[in-house]
């Protein structure tokens, strides 16, 4: 297995570059094409996992050492690079396609699978920097999106929860809304717990009570 003495974990601050995933995984089947690959990133002080000549052994691979991108060869012997990249997005790793071809049915298949990138061979290292660099930032700027859109899923549901447990009190202790908020926060605090848990925690008493 060929590997990068050095990450990259540049100083973004220090570089006027994107930075580029810290570690990428190549699956290609041509020997002298994967060594090609394996120095440019070593060159550009990324972490090498593989090669892998095989589909079925780039996605094995994927798993046991969880690396940050995948280089995907479009075209393997048991699976082709975007059936690859549909299980590694499911590994939340990100893939890069490399072709000798541009067929219209390759791009449309790799948009579908939602791959960050599509580059022609023969690819030199500033195809590949650049390549890496807009796949790694496009990337970061979805997780970050989907990290974002959870978090606001979560606070809607506690919310939610907080309403119910707050008109359970009312009903139950006979208080206004704003004394049975002023309790439930009592009640959090002095059980030290998140007023959502607090409220979970009323709520599945108060079904118990009922059943």
């Amino acid at each position: 297995m060929l590997s990068s003495c050095h990450p990259n974990r540049r100083d973004e601050a220090a570089s006027s570059e994107p930075l580029l995933p810290p570690s990428v995984l190549i699956a290609e089947d041509e020997h002298l094409v994967a060594s090609d690959l394996a120095d440019h990133l070593q060159h550009l002080q990324v972490q090498v996992v593989g090669p892998a000549s095989t589909g079925q052994a780039a996605v094995e691979l994927a798993k046991a050492e969880q690396p940050a991108m995948a280089l995907l060869d479009i075209r393997m012997a048991d699976m082709d690079g975007l059936e690859v990249a549909e299980r590694l997005a499911q590994m939340a790793i990100p893939a890069v396609i490399l072709s000798a071809y541009s067929d219209e049915e390759y791009l449309v298949r790799s948009a579908r699978a939602g791959v960050f990138g599509y580059l022609i061979k023969p690819v030199d290292e500033d195809a590949l920097r650049t390549a890496l660099a807009v796949a790694w930032a496009r990337f970061n700027q979805q997780h970050q999106l989907q990290q974002e859109v959870s978090k606001l899923k979560t606070a809607l549901e506690d919310r939610k929860l907080v309403e119910r447990a707050k008109g359970v009190i009312m009903d139950k202790l006979g208080l206004k809304e704003a004394e049975a908020m002023r309790k439930l926060q009592k009640q959090a605090r002095d059980s030290r717990r998140t007023l959502a848990d607090m409220a979970r925690a009323i709520l599945e008493s108060s079904d118990l009570f009922e059943k």
